[in-house]
């Protein structure tokens, strides 16, 4: 009996011994939003919406801010201020805020956009009927980083960054051509209807997408980006991916455009 007992036993071992052990994989998405914060190795990205109101105007601003609380507190953090394309949210193009973040800038993404506002003319004089958008834009980034200053005084606002999408770049480019003192460097991610100030002043980049063209006399030539040293770059993105849907390839093309182009220019 304990010799059958003893048998049954050894087979049963070298059965399990060689059934294949699985190794249970867990999927990571690095791009999914997270309220409060999410870590990666050497990086702990610390996120947080807020809803800033402008008393003179009776206007809400939803804001959200990224930067890396791993890094020492003594470094005075560039400030980039980032501006979504029409009907874009605060937590909307968290794939550039949280890649800046984590090389060290601080970066605030600014809602311009309400549910309550008028929707964006598509028709008609496209310049003179957008022209009131863009300029209550550039109003919401003064407030929001008057606001910034005030609660983190330690950045570093000497060297703001301001980079824009679509409609937003259209904001970012106005500043460039009416404030040119505001901002040190603009990078337009496919902004399409303000055009470029020819001037060396601020630093001027701009990333174009795959399918989407700028109105006549928006881009400077090729002698007028060489004479101001304007730099542009043209991506297999569509204008509209650039928005946080195209594919990590996209993204990462992005990021390293625009992280190259900062850090040829600090």
């Amino acid at each position: 009996m304990k010799t059958k007992i003893l048998f049954f036993l050894l087979v049963v071992s070298m059965i399990l011994g060689c059934t294949p052990k699985v190794t249970q994989k867990t999927s990571f998405n690095s791009d999914v939003y997270l309220t409060g914060h999410y870590t990666i190795p050497d990086a702990k990205i610390l996120t947080d919406t807020i809803t800033l109101h402008d008393s003179t105007r009776n206007r809400l601003i939803p804001i959200a801010t990224y930067y890396n609380q791993n890094q020492h507190n003594t470094t005075k953090k560039k400030l980039v201020i980032l501006n979504p394309g029409y009907g874009g949210k605060n937590t909307d193009y968290r794939y550039i805020a949280n890649d800046l973040a984590i090389s060290g800038y601080f970066v605030v993404t600014v809602q311009h956009d309400l549910a309550t506002d008028d929707s964006l003319p598509k028709t008609g004089d496209i310049y003179k009927l957008r022209k009131p958008i863009w300029d209550r834009g550039v109003k919401n980034i003064f407030f929001v980083t008057s606001k910034i200053k005030n609660q983190y005084p330690q950045l570093d606002y000497d060297n703001i960054i301001l980079i824009g999408h679509s409609n937003g770049g259209d904001m970012a480019m106005l500043i460039a051509n009416e404030y040119p003192e505001f901002a040190r460097v603009i990078i337009s991610l496919d902004n399409r209807r303000v055009a470029f100030p020819r001037s060396d002043h601020p630093k001027i980049f701009s990333i174009r997408s795959s399918d989407q063209p700028a109105d006549p006399g928006v881009l400077p030539s090729a002698d007028e980006q060489k004479k101001y040293n304007i730099k542009i770059v043209k991506v297999n993105t569509s204008h509209n991916d650039m928005g946080g849907m195209g594919t990590k390839t996209q993204k990462w093309e992005i990021n390293h455009y625009i992280l190259k182009f900062l850090g040829q220019s600090s």
